[in-house]
């Protein structure tokens, strides 16, 4: 089925209607070929009553202008100091680029309007440095996007600022796509680049909670394209401020704004906050809750007994699911990468929290970590709970033969005789 027939797209209708989507593309994306297609795209997303937002860069077009001028611009991305003779070209860059925008729209029959809905005032002396002409969003008129929004009109909104006195500012267009998504309480925010997504490790990165994006941001930063930097450090600001999704993709790929938002795998990189932030993983300072929280389902022999020096030993495949802070369930993801297979064990939910379809969501995270981590297939051993790993998690039943070597000899030694159950996740 082509991800452009209805009928497989009607299955995320309910979810999406009437919700707000904020489409942040990149300069280069709005000049290149596949341009028309991504506002093809836009027109199926507004026949589904998707109310959009199209925030636009114009760092290639700054560059591009200044060169024909032969004029040196002090900054492109609107992040650093902006002297006068940038900002005209800015303005010039930004206003011929909106309008092609338009233009485009129209072509579609899509209503449109260019907005000055960022308000804005001067970054200021950072460091001692004066930013000049670079501005920082300080509030999006919402009342004037949700005006547009309820009579079928898409916003455009410049990397342009202005402030009460009528003065203009170059504002980083990353910054004001989350701005827009914040101030409308959008579902999705979806950067259109010029490339895949985030790689990490020289893979792209399909998923990623943002608990670990802060981490790749504060430990591995340096191995993140330079070109993904900002979007990562925005995507998880938006997630912080409450967006329920994140997209990074490829503007060039044909389709691909469909095929992020309407299939299950997509073709970029997805950064998720919203059930997602209740998850973490677990610390050294957990154990003793664990191992305390869980110690009566040991005792019915519902979970295997687990020493603190086992648990220590492989604490970065716990996972923990809280609210309000609070640990209610644990989960684990053991691999066996030779053999490209993944164990969902040690599940357990309080019971004072069960039926709240929290095990569940622990089943799902785990099946997406897995497929971050490239396997092919998931088990897990159960004695007690086989049936709702069944029904709940669409495993199926195997035999002691499906596990690895290692697996095969600890099931043979527990004496448990639990149930084997798969999952292929390819």
């Amino acid at each position: 089925m082509k991800l452009t027939d209805l009928r497989g797209i009607l299955q995320y209708i309910p979810q999406f209607r009437e919700k707000a989507f904020i489409l942040s593309v990149d300069g280069a994306i709005v000049t290149s070929e596949n341009f028309a297609n991504i506002l093809l795209d836009v027109a199926v997303l507004r026949s589904l009553n998707i109310r959009v937002v199209l925030v636009h860069g114009a760092s290639a077009q700054i560059q591009a202008l200044a060169e024909e001028r032969n004029f040196k611009p002090s900054n492109l991305d609107g992040a650093g100091i902006t002297d006068a003779g940038t900002l005209q070209i800015a303005l010039t860059a930004a206003n011929r680029l909106t309008h092609e925008i338009l233009e485009g729209l129209s072509a579609n029959d899509l209503r449109a309007a260019c907005t000055n809905a960022i308000i804005a005032h001067p970054m200021g002396i950072i460091q001692g440095v004066d930013h000049l002409f670079t501005g920082k969003v300080e509030r999006v008129d919402v009342e004037l996007l949700q005006t547009l929004l309820s009579q079928g009109i898409i916003p455009v909104v410049p990397p342009l600022g202005f402030d009460g006195d009528g003065k203009t500012y170059r504002v980083n267009s990353d910054s004001v796509a989350v701005a827009v998504a914040d101030a409308l309480k959008a579902s999705k925010l979806i950067f259109i680049t010029t490339q895949e997504g985030i790689v990490g490790q020289g893979n792209l990165i399909r998923q990623l909670l943002v608990a670990d994006l802060d981490a790749l941001l504060a430990e591995h930063r340096s191995e993140i394209q330079p070109e993904m930097l900002s979007k990562a450090i925005h995507a998880s600001a938006a997630c912080k401020a409450g967006v329920q999704r994140v997209h990074i993709i490829n503007g060039r790929v044909d389709e691909g704004l469909l095929a992020e938002v309407f299939s299950n795998e997509g073709i970029g990189t997805l950064i998720y906050a919203n059930e997602y932030q209740q998850i973490r993983r677990a610390l050294k300072k957990d154990i003793h809750h664990l191992m305390l929280l869980t110690k009566d389902s040991v005792a019915n022999e519902e979970l295997v007994k687990r020493t603190r020096s086992t648990i220590e030993k492989t604490l970065g495949d716990y996972y923990l699911f809280e609210i309000d802070k609070n640990p209610v369930a644990y989960v684990a993801l053991h691999t066996y990468p030779e053999l490209n297979k993944g164990e969902l064990a040690f599940l357990y939910v309080k019971p004072s929290h069960e039926n709240q379809g929290i095990g569940r969501k622990l089943i799902q995270f785990v099946e997406t970590k897995a497929r971050e981590l490239g396997l092919n297939e998931l088990m897990t051993l159960s004695t007690q709970a086989f049936t709702y790993f069944q029904s709940k998690g669409g495993f199926v039943e195997g035999t002691p033969e499906d596990l690895p070597p290692s697996r095969r000899e600890k099931y043979d030694a527990s004496g448990r005789n639990s149930k084997i159950l798969l999952k292929k996740l390819k």
